[in-house]
């Protein structure tokens, strides 16, 4: 990813610990590394096509002038997301905010804090099996859509489906939505659960009936494994309600640890299911 970059843009602002701070102020240094695809721009020699680093250095300087913030962590935290939420060609940036006149007491040259945020490409699995299910379907979607970390890129087809672990309930409804995200798995996780409980989910049992089930099946082409995450989520080259609607919106994704795409997997899916069913047929 091509780099546009801003370096030590002096602004003075209002914040730190000590009242002093934020009520005195002080300098503070800015550097910003701004991530974007620029052959466009380059190829056009338009500017439109690209970032405009004199508007985003106004808009570091407002932003940090008209925002008071104790910790340096906080005002670099709010300022990258700032960014990335009002530049359409921002993918992520590397930001550093320093400090030369840190009330430490101590002769130093500044200290500083410096951070890198981007958007990340997630895909969530939609279910329900009880009550208006597309509709719980769709209020799922809402949910997603409303969040500001979050934009809605692309939405499968529904596809009814026959229940997976536990066989005896109704049918499902599913589908795949692919997204962008500001979020960490583990707080898009949250987003997830507080959309599930929206819709009234209950879970009494494992694979059980639900209103609405949102899971994180991928994120970036990370691999993780924490008390309340898998991803990618587990078992997705055994489950056809996950393979279909995967393959209409994501057939090329590539599974991180499967090394198999999505077209890969459903197929194999197919095949493994054509052949249990002419078992059966002749009697094995």
């Amino acid at each position: 990813m091509d780099q546009i970059r801003i370096k030590d843009l002096q602004v003075f602002a209002n914040h730190g610990v000590f009242p002093e701070e934020t009520v005195l102020g002080q300098k503070f240094l800015v550097s910003a590394d701004l991530f974007a695809d620029t052959r466009k721009a380059g190829r056009l020699d338009d500017l439109s096509c690209s970032i405009h680093y004199g508007e985003v250095a106004k808009q570091i300087d407002s932003f940090l002038r008209e925002h008071t913030y104790q910790l340096l962590e906080a005002a670099a935290e709010a300022l990258a997301r700032e960014l990335l939420l009002t530049r359409p060609l921002l993918f992520g940036i590397t930001l550093e905010i320093k400090k030369p006149w840190a009330p430490v007491g101590l002769g130093m040259d500044t200290v500083s804090v410096k951070i890198h945020r981007s958007w990340h490409t997630a895909y969530v699995a939609l279910g329900s099996n009880l009550g208006a299910k597309e509709q719980y379907l769709n209020l799922g979607v809402e949910h997603l859509k409303s969040h500001p970390d979050i934009r809605v890129n692309k939405i499968s087809s529904y596809y009814v489906t026959q229940p997976y672990g536990v066989v005896d309930q109704d049918e499902f409804l599913n589908g795949c939505m692919e997204i962008q995200t500001l979020l960490t798995p583990e707080e898009l996780l949250d987003v997830l659960q507080e959309g599930e409980q929206k819709a009234g989910r209950k879970r009494v049992r494992r694979w059980g009936p639900r209103t609405l089930d949102l899971d994180l099946l991928f994120y970036d082409k990370e691999i993780l494994d924490t008390p309340r995450l898998l991803v990618p989520h587990p078992e997705i080259e055994k489950r056809d309600f996950v393979l279909e609607p995967m393959n209409e919106i994501a057939p090329w994704l590539r599974h991180p640890i499967h090394h198999k795409t999505m077209r890969e997997l459903w197929e194999a899916w197919q095949k493994q299911a054509g052949e249990n069913m002419t078992g059966r047929q002749n009697g094995v």
